[in-house]
């Protein structure tokens, strides 16, 4: 590695700046979330931005990351090197927290996301959270589960925030294999539960409510 790199940070998409950055910018300050959980990290473009922009507005919080770092079955015949993503998620989030000069606690689950979430609540930890990010595994299953689970550990009157709602695996055309139909399938189970908030159509918003 170049020596005159090392305090650089290192993405290699614009994934976040695309899907959230926008909504966010407005979202954070309005909601000043404390605790903050995100399922999938990738290389921290997510992680930096909710550093940078809570130390701006709060003293103390706290971010829990789930990711496994071992890809999704769209990564499987890909060229990527997981072990060199995991890398730049340390490397980029080290940098973003020796930037801030607020007290950041980033907690990072190397994990399934079940497990992960599991785990969680069994540390009571329900109803923890004030802000949720689900943007990991964009299998169906994996999807609905992240849901459900989460949907205990956010608090009332917290956000669960849904990434690549029209996401779709290539070279598929089962529902199992995209997230729309696992979010379609929470939303209306949980409808008496939750309010749904306006935001863009690559992305989906609740509040839970009771």
């Amino acid at each position: 590695m170049n020596p005159n790199n090392s305090n650089q940070f290192e993405f290699t998409n614009n994934w976040f700046d695309i899907t959230a950055k926008a909504i966010w910018e407005d979202l954070l300050p309005r909601i000043k979330p404390v605790k903050v959980l995100e399922i999938g990290a990738y290389e921290g473009a997510s992680t930096c931005f909710l550093i940078k922009s809570l130390s701006s507005h709060l003293d103390r919080f706290e971010i829990h990351s789930v990711d496994t770092w071992e890809g999704g079955k769209e990564h499987k015949n890909s060229k990527i090197d997981m072990s060199l993503v995991e890398s730049r998620f340390h490397k980029n989030t080290s940098i973003q927290k020796s930037k801030s000069e607020k007290d950041v606690n980033l907690v990072i689950h190397k994990s399934s996301s079940i497990n992960a979430l599991c785990k969680l609540i069994s540390e009571s930890k329900s109803g923890y959270f004030d802000f949720i990010y689900i943007d990991g595994s964009h299998m169906a299953l994996d999807v609905i589960t992240d849901a459900v689970l989460s949907f205990e550990l956010v608090k009332i009157g917290g956000i669960i925030a849904f990434d690549d709602y029209l996401w779709r695996l290539p070279g598929s055309n089962s529902i199992l294999t995209n997230p729309k139909f696992a979010i379609d399938s929470f939303t209306n189970i949980f409808s008496s539960r939750i309010r749904i908030l306006e935001g863009p159509n690559h992305q989906q918003y609740i509040q839970k409510i009771n």
